[in-house]
């Protein structure tokens, strides 16, 4: 079976009744699914649907390398080519300003997700909206080709992870909604 054969239970995490920008600045719910899933996700806040709309309406193959606006610093998103590495040399990271939706346009990496009520902040830049943390691993996802996983802001998110040597060389968009 080829890896686009198989079938993921989908994790899709929104306590009932809640959406929009105050719920994800609160709460730390990340989304994982198939990109034909996609739509399921409009209506969660403006800035998300901006960058959903353009990812379905889009050939991500055809996106140049670097850093591509969609809606100024509201939406944008960057591709890039990097080498997906074992966990154990990757740190959990956050964003207080932006959501991560992240795809896998060649090679598989594995994306963990941490639990953010026991992160200890390690050191966090502003102007970059990066910071890395300390925690424990709440989930683990394996991405490819036709999947993505979207992380709140505050959200541990530790991306490529090694899932194997044959796979390891990968080309990705990053988008980053503002919330």
């Amino acid at each position: 079976m080829s890896f686009s054969e198989r079938k993921y239970d989908i994790i899709s995490i929104f306590p009932a009744g809640t959406s929009g920008p105050a719920f994800m600045k609160e709460e730390h719910y990340m989304v994982y699914d198939k990109i034909s899933n996609l739509e399921k996700y409009l209506g969660i806040s403006p800035n998300l649907d901006t960058a959903i709309r353009f990812l379905l309406s889009q050939d991500l193959n055809e996106l140049p390398l670097g850093h591509t606006d969609i809606d100024g610093r509201q939406v944008f998103v960057n591709v890039m080519e990097a080498e997906a590495m074992p966990a154990e040399t990757k740190n959990f990271e956050i964003h207080k300003e932006y959501m991560d939706i992240q795809i896998d346009l060649r090679g598989i990496e594995v994306i963990e997700t941490g639990d953010a009520s026991s992160m200890e902040i390690m050191d966090y830049d502003a102007a970059a909206d990066f910071g890395s943390v300390k925690c424990p691993t709440a989930a683990s996802c394996v991405m490819g080709p036709g999947n993505f996983i979207l992380c709140m802001t505050s959200e541990p998110h530790k991306p490529g992870i090694l899932h194997s040597d044959e796979y390891a060389r990968l080309k990705k968009c990053v988008f980053k909604v503002h919330v």
